[in-house]
């Protein structure tokens, strides 16, 4: 269950309100699909001891299709000629309702189920004896597991025009059911509506974002609304409303889709669907999820302000020199901690001197691509341009965020990293060192550190303001990732690297590369796995001195069938194993060709990015980069392609 919806556990009674776009289809008729699967939830609920109320909506709808059926066939050709005006909503009203509390009637009793209908004015609720009455009767009702279905009685309906008129107790059956949701003393309220719940804009639109909880200092300025209810009265706006009064005066509201056909269900297991409403919203939306969103915004920001790169990058790494004691303090107590392979003695030197060598490579922002004449005077250039802002979750290795780190700023992107719990303490010191190197002009929010592995999901939901994800670590952090974001994913699925071994090949030479690419950076998704060696080498001493060279060396030894047979070593339990430590698997081969297809049926073909979109393979810089184009002229105008020539002339890049 989740925390913010766990106050279901104490729900009893609750009210639930159908909106008219659900209990109708586009063309008027009943939806009897929805309204079965509708009945059959609340029969379940019902049989667990739920005190349930139906609110429904939909009468005036139902009816204005079956009198405009009927007026029709009993319309002359003459008549229909005619201009038709539309009919009055009160008939409507009282033909639908009818019609509706039929279907309710029949629906319910094929689930033996017993229903009864409640029609109520607003005039009505002005009377203490009528409220109170209301309030008797319907838990007589419920004490005989009678299932009550209230309605506003349009058909008689006292205001002038009760279809656009707002005033009163209620104005809807949304402000209905939430001003009965008070007087019944209801433990919830569900509003079911045809979308998942409250959107930031209308739901059509690609860049609203569905929200979660209902925050009122938040939100209330945030929403734009789209268009009413097609069919109803209210729409979004009305439950919004309805909603907020019910929940300020101390009932959850949840407004969630009446469409799919289980969520009535979910909502009271504590599901996380829709969207709440509650008085104490602010202290059930976690901090982390506002400051997420905070964090990748001021990200975008400073970024904006990154102009070049080169001297921050130089910055950093003179603070990571003269903070290199402080550093490796903290490394130790996460060694002590978490037993991780602490920092080699050179290793902070080295990340310096490699951050040095990305700041002296050439500019890689604005950089002329392509260069074309479309008209003359008229010249489109393509530039490299940041992709924004990057979220990097990685395992582990703390050197890891002084890497990406350096690679974020030359390449002039915002960062959000989310190291591994296991180096906590380094990550913070590094962090704290390389965010207090960077200009205030840019300001140290540039980059920014979430600790929490909680944090994730949410960061994982702004695809507005996160533009590339890259997951740096095992098989299922990567696919984990992969699966829970609409946000374009940089990373690889494994990275099962092979080293293969010929008859022919110098075996000092062998030696050499076997060694370095598993001992140079084990953890790294370009580390040998995997050892495939020619079947003639097996019984060789210079296999034999590899063998010995890469156990003195610490590496774990796991064979193929083959190997762990001849060489006496454990079997591997899979070739598809990323060890990303010091341990690897040899197999023996009957040639280069049974070698080629051993990689194809095992590997992942590139280890850094076997993703589709712009990057592939090992990712440096450029592959952090986008484009963006300029277009140059002097004033030149279309004009129906009557004011230009067109050229379209590819022209030199340094012109």
């Amino acid at each position: 269950m989740d925390r913010s919806r766990a106050f279901v556990k104490d729900v009893k009674r609750l009210i639930i309100k159908v909106g008219t776009a659900v209990v109708t289809r586009a063309d008027g008729r009943l939806a009897l699909g929805r309204l079965g699967a509708l009945c059959e939830q609340i029969k379940e609920l019902n049989s667990q001891g739920y005190e349930v109320i139906l609110v429904t909506s939909g009468a005036v709808g139902l009816g204005r299709q079956r009198l405009r059926y009927r007026k029709l066939v009993n319309s002359s050709f003459a008549d229909l000629q005619k201009p038709q005006g539309e009919i009055d909503g009160k008939a409507c009203a009282a033909v639908g309702q009818n019609s509706l509390m039929a279907l309710y009637d029949t629906l319910f009793l094929q689930l033996d189920v017993t229903s009864a209908q409640l029609l109520v004015t607003d005039h009505d609720f002005r009377d203490k004896d009528f409220r109170k009455q209301l309030s008797e009767t319907v838990n007589s009702l419920i004490a005989l597991r009678v299932v009550p279905i209230l309605n506003e009685n349009d058909a008689v309906s006292t205001r002038r025009a009760p279809y656009e008129d707002s005033s009163g107790i209620f104005w809807d059956n949304d402000s209905l059911s939430a001003l009965l949701a008070l007087e019944l003393k209801a433990d919830l309220l569900v509003l079911l509506s045809d979308v998942e719940g409250l959107y930031s804009g209308p739901p059509s639109d690609p860049k609203s974002k569905l929200i979660d909880t209902y925050v009122k200092e938040k939100h209330q300025d945030e929403i734009t609304f789209g268009d009413k209810s097609r069919v109803g009265r209210g729409g979004m706006t009305a439950k919004v409303k309805a909603a907020v009064n019910a929940a300020y005066a101390g009932i959850p509201v949840i407004i969630t889709s009446g469409y799919a056909p289980e969520n009535l269900i979910k909502v009271l297991q504590g599901q996380r669907i829709g969207t709440l409403f509650h008085q104490d919203a602010r202290s059930l939306v976690p901090l982390k999820e506002v400051d997420a969103r905070q964090m990748a915004v001021a990200a975008r920001e400073s970024s904006r302000r990154l102009q070049k790169g080169k001297k921050f990058c130089s910055s950093v790494a003179d603070a990571l020199e003269a903070n290199e004691e402080l550093i490796k303090a903290e490394n130790e107590l996460d060694i002590s901690e978490a037993q991780l392979a602490g920092y080699e003695k050179p290793l902070i030197k080295t990340l310096a001197k490699n951050m040095r060598a990305i700041a002296n490579m050439e500019d890689p922002i604005g950089r002329v691509l392509k260069r074309t004449e479309i008209a003359d005077g008229l010249v489109l250039e393509k530039t490299s341009s940041p992709l924004g802002v990057l979220l990097i979750v990685f395992e582990s290795r703390p050197d890891a965020l002084v890497q990406i780190a350096s690679l974020a700023i030359r390449s002039g992107n915002g960062l959000i990293l989310k190291g591994g719990k296991e180096a906590k303490r380094s990550n913070a010191i590094l962090h704290k060192v390389i965010t207090e190197a960077i200009p205030d002009n840019v300001g140290g929010k540039l980059i920014g550190l979430v600790t929490s592995r909680e944090e994730i999901p949410d960061l994982l939901k702004l695809d507005d303001v996160i533009d590339l994800v890259i997951p740096r670590g095992s098989n299922k952090l990567v696919s984990q990732i992969t699966s829970s974001t609409k946000i374009p994913v940089l990373g690889h699925a494994d990275g099962i690297c092979h080293v293969y071994i010929d008859k022919s090949a110098n075996m000092d030479m062998a030696k050499q590369i076997v060694l370095d690419a598993k001992l140079d950076y084990p953890a790294a998704c370009n580390a040998m796995e995997t050892l495939l060696v020619h079947k003639d080498l097996a019984q060789t001493g210079s296999f034999n001195e590899l063998i010995v060279d890469l156990r003195t060396e610490g590496v774990t030894l796991f064979g193929g069938p083959r190997a762990s047979y001849l060489l006496n070593i454990p079997e591997a339990r899979s070739f598809h194993h990323e060890y990303s430590s010091l341990a690897c698997t040899i197999e023996f081969v009957d040639d280069v060709y049974t070698a080629i297809d051993h990689i194809h049926k095992h590997g992942r073909h590139v280890g850094i990015s076997t993703s589709r979109i712009h990057a592939r393979g090992p990712v440096g810089v450029e592959g952090l980069l986008t484009t963006r184009w300029i277009l140059k002229g002097n004033g030149q105008v279309v004009n129906g392609d009557k004011a230009i020539s067109y050229t379209f002339k590819d022209l030199s890049i340094e012109s």
